[in-house]
Formats: structure tokens, C-alpha cells, sequence
């Protein structure tokens, strides 16, 4: 089935996402009483509400989007290549540019929007951010409706799962296990907080971004059997 998608038809993506603010302080009294309720089971005894916060980018009630990489292939004859780009900056602009980009270019019954994990995080974080920000979402995020043959996603942690959902398999060990350079030779996901808001490095969270969506995209293909991209294929743009 997978080797009948064309891949031309496919958007690769990945999301880093921060708290909505730099410290638990700046929330007002509402907010840190409705994170303490929500991230009561995840820390139980262990952490304080004010403690956990560095975790909040996790619920897209509590965090923000501050980077979204793209990647699509482009066939020209025989010639392959990988074209990644990032939204990045304020996170309304974020969104709205990725929203063009998916109306413009990936808005066809026949697109696909593919992700790791996909299902369970960026798809339904993103279209909760458009939401809070007031964006109507693009037919490609708007699942109301939609039977689950229709909903257009592609996540590789579920075609990895084959059925089976006992188990979580990260990125880094997939790519590990199938032969693909590992994404994660930098900066992992819980330090984008610190690289964010103490280091103020957003370019090293773009890089890290852009490898992750590289890495989906080559997970792919290793699914559908085919040859793996080599570094001349890939265009930054």
C-alpha cells in the first residue's frame, strides 16, 4: 500500500514546542492553578506545579509553537530532492505561514501531511494552536467529520507499531535501528526549553527541527524500499 503513495504528494514536518512562558510566575493565578491540576498525575509527589513547568510545552494548552520544519520531494526526471524549509518567530505568523504553505501547495484530496507521531502530537497540537489563536484550520488539520480512511496523516510511529500499541518507539531508536544517521547528534527535546529561553538560540532549534523532518522523510523511504537521500539531495531553503 505505502508503495503506491507518491511521495511528491507528501508533506514531512516536525514542531518544537516551549512553555507559553519563560517561568511559572509569569502565569497569573488561574492559569498556574489549572497547571497544577493538569500536570498533577504526570508529577505526582515528586516535582512541585512551579518545578514541572519546563514540561508545559508538551499540552497545547500551556506552550507555544515556536518552530515548524517542512520537507517535500521534488522530481525532475530522474533527479531527486528534499526541499526543507522552517516557520519560525512569533507564533501566530507561524502558523499562518504554514497554513498558506498546505493551502497553496497541499490542499488536494491526493496530500498528505506525515509526521513521527504525528497522530498523538503535532497534528492535533498544531490544530489547537490555530484554534487558541483564532485561525480557522486548514482542511488538512480539520478531522470533524472525517472517517478515519479519510483523515489525511501519515505517522511513522504507527506504520513502525504495525497494529501493535504497547510500545512507544522514538525517532532516535528508529532511525538507529533502520540504518539512518540520527537526527539527535546536537540538542535533545527536553533542552529546547533551556536553548529557547536561557540561550536565546533559535537557529539551533531550527537545525534540529529541519533534522528531525529530514529524518521522518528518510524513514519513509525506507518503508517504501527505496534508496535513502544523500546530502546533495537535500536543498535548504
Amino acid at each position: 500500500m505505502l508503495s503506491k503513495l507518491h511521495i511528491e504528494n507528501i508533506l514531512f514536518l516536525d514542531i518544537e514546542t516551549v512553555p507559553e512562558t519563560e517561568h511559572y510566575s509569569q502565569l497569573d493565578a488561574t492559569k498556574q492553578e489549572l497547571w497544577e491540576l493538569k500536570s498533577q498525575y504526570q508529577r505526582r509527589d515528586e516535582y512541585t506545579a512551579e518545578a514541572f513547568y519546563e514540561r508545559a510545552g508538551i499540552w497545547a494548552e500551556f506552550g507555544k509553537i515556536i518552530c515548524i520544519s517542512v520537507g517535500y520531494f521534488k522530481m525532475e526526471g530522474a533527479i531527486r530532492t528534499f526541499r526543507v524549509t522552517s516557520f519560525y518567530g512569533d507564533e501566530v505568523k507561524i502558523l499562518k505561514d504554514f497554513k498558506n504553505l498546505i493551502i497553496t501547495h497541499f490542499s488536494g484530496t491526493k496530500h498528505l501531511l506525515c509526521a513521527h507521531n504525528g497522530k498523538e502530537f503535532d497534528f492535533p497540537y498544531i490544530a489547537r494552536r490555530m484554534i487558541i489563536q483564532g485561525i480557522e484550520l486548514p482542511y488538512n488539520l480539520n478531522l470533524f467529520g472525517k472517517k478515519p480512511w479519510e483523515v489525511p496523516h501519515l505517522d511513522t510511529l504507527e506504520l513502525w507499531k504495525f497494529g501493535d500499541y504497547k510500545t512507544f518507539t522514538s525517532l532516535k531508536l528508529l532511525t538507529n535501528v533502520l540504518g539512518i544517521p540520527s537526527p539527535k547528534d546536537d540538542i535533545s527535546g527536553s533542552q529546547v526549553y533551556s536553548v529557547y529561553y536561557q540561550d536565546n538560540d533559535i537557529d539551533r532549534i531550527i537545525t534540529y527541527c529541519e533534522k528531525d523532518t529530514i529524518a521522518v522523510a528518510q524513514v519513509f523511504l525506507k518503508f517504501q524500499g527505496d534508496e535513502l537521500l544523500d546530502d546533495s539531495e537535500i536543498i535548504h531553503v
